[in-house]
């Protein structure tokens, strides 16, 4: 389903993320893989975009987020498992609005690949404020906590975000999406 995301969101240290994970324990954690795609001039960064394959136990999709003046607008194209597999080794984007946005944006679609991957174990429930995802992620050997909250309201959104983050105790710490914090890892090494 394609949807506008506004979402707000803060890492965690190891004690707030355990404190969150406990209280927030009846939530089935459900695992999935992000696995980035550009070619090797990040054209589509460039251009302030993402593109992913994100692989959950029994389904997956395609993402390219389109940023807007609030939020990144997500264009998603449902896949099966076999079709992600395909798409991970071989990458032929299904024609689509994914694949018309990125050839109006002239990205040389024979150039693109997966580059970077990310493992999340998350815990993600419907609040009162929004969509509440605890999230533990894994990368290149690399552990991080987030926090994040989906909502549909850009102003009412941040103060329920940070009316939360009072209530239980944490410290507000500036997070990169995980694509970013992904790319700025690999780009360090």
């Amino acid at each position: 389903m394609n949807h506008l995301e506004i979402e707000y969101k803060t890492l965690l240290s190891s004690e707030e993320f355990k404190a969150l994970d406990k209280k927030f324990s009846h939530v089935p954690i459900v695992t999935q893989t992000n696995y980035y795609i550009d070619n090797s001039n990040y054209d589509i960064k460039k251009q302030k975009m993402s593109l992913r394959i994100r692989i959950y136990p029994t389904s997956a999709e395609m993402t390219l987020k389109v940023p807007q003046k609030v939020g990144n607008y997500e264009y998603n194209l449902p896949l099966t498992l076999d079709e992600a597999n395909k798409q991970i080794r071989h990458l032929q984007i299904p024609n689509s609005k994914i694949k018309n946005i990125l050839v109006n944006a002239k990205i040389d679609l024979s150039t693109i690949k997966v580059w970077g991957s990310l493992t999340t174990k998350r815990r993600e429930t419907q609040l009162e404020i929004g969509l509440l995802a605890l999230d533990q992620n894994t990368y290149e050997g690399i552990s991080d906590y987030e926090l994040e909250l989906e909502v549909s309201d850009a102003k009412k959104g941040k103060l329920d975000f940070d009316t939360f983050l009072k209530q239980h105790y944490i410290q507000f710490k500036y997070a990169k999406s995980k694509v970013a914090r992904v790319y700025q890892y690999l780009n360090k090494i």
